[in-house]
Order: structure tokens, then sequence, then C-alpha cells
């Protein structure tokens, strides 16, 4: 095992050796005379101009060319449509991992208030037979009252918002139906003159 080292050792270490040779011509070899680079028939330049001229296409790369030419609008609107739900797409997959850490570890109680809350959404679908709109008010009513007795600061919160957003909803609804209002139901006749036209 030691020999075999050896010897391995040795011609590896040459090989990280630098030095130079030089190369000294015999006495006895005749002169030569040396070559002109333009000599060479590696640099010869060709006599007479070149033109370049485009070949035509196959009919393999034009029927390619019209087939890009035809998927462009499409790429194009993929790419756009692809660059506008990224951002979204990523924010959803992080609110998952955020909600997955915190179900995972979950204060005390909180899976007996959740079980609660569900059972409430439950009670208020069963208690919305027959009626279509108390199937979309009862379940989440139910929920927001038992969610409420345990979150209450955040229901205060939840309930000013939402009041606010149901107040300008109100009110945009109020200024369109008014606008409405004048435009197809008053006649041109039954405007008043105000007070300081004739």
């Amino acid at each position: 095992m030691f020999k075999v080292i050896q010897r391995s050792v040795g011609p590896a270490s040459l090989s990280l050796l630098t030095f130079k040779v030089y190369a000294v011509p015999k006495k006895d070899s005749p002169p030569k005379n040396s070559v002109k680079v333009d000599e060479l028939s590696l640099y010869s330049v060709p006599k007479g101009q070149s033109k370049y001229v485009e070949e035509s296409r196959s009919p393999l790369e034009e029927s390619i060319s019209q087939l890009r030419h035809y998927c462009e609008p499409y790429t194009s609107w993929c790419q756009e449509t692809y660059s506008q739900t990224k951002p979204k797409m990523q924010s959803l997959v992080q609110w998952g991992l955020d909600s997955y850490d915190y179900l995972q570890n979950a204060p005390p109680g909180f899976f007996p208030r959740l079980g609660v809350i569900g059972f409430a959404g439950l009670v208020g679908l069963f208690l919305a037979r027959g009626s279509k709109i108390k199937k979309l008010v009862y379940p989440p009513g139910f929920m927001g009252l038992a969610a409420s007795l345990y979150y209450p600061q955040q229901a205060i919160v939840f309930a000013q918002v939402s009041g606010e957003r149901l107040y300008d909803w109100g009110l945009r609804g109020y200024i369109v139906i008014e606008d409405l209002w004048k435009e197809n139901f008053q006649k041109p006749g039954n405007v008043k003159n105000s007070p300081g036209t004739k």
C-alpha cells in the first residue's frame, strides 16, 4: 500500500511544476526561408465578391411560422394572465401555510369553539328549510352569533367595519336609484323652473 501511494504522488507532483523549454535549431540543418502570412493557404482571400442570398423557406418552416403567428395572441394572453394571477396564488398559498401552522399550534380551547360555531351553522341550515333566502341568511347569522360569544372584541370590530361598508353600499345604491329615477320617470314638462329663470 505504501509503495502505490509513493509512486502515484511522484508523477502528480511533477505535473504541478512549471518550467520553460527552449528549442535550439540543429547546427546540421540547412537554413529555411520563412513564409509570409499572406502566402499561407489558411489566410488567403478568395478573389471575387461574395453576395448574400437568402434561402427560400421550406414548407415546414412556413407552416411553423404561420402557427406561431396564429398562436401569438393566445400565448401573450396566457403570459399576461399568469403574471396577474401569480401574486394572488402566492398569497393564497402563504395564507394556507399560515393557517396550517396556526392549526398545528392552536391555542387551548380553539377546536371546541370551532365545533360549537360549526354546529350553530348546521342548526341555522336546519331551521332554514323551505326558503332559499333563509338558507342564505340563517347559517351565517347563527355562526356569527356563536362566534361573537367566543370572540367579542373581534365581533365588535367586524360589526363596525361591516356596518360602515353596508352604509356605503346603501348610499351608493340610493344615488344610483335616484339617478335612474330622474332619467326614466321624470318628464321634461314636470321640471319646475328655478327662481332665476323666466
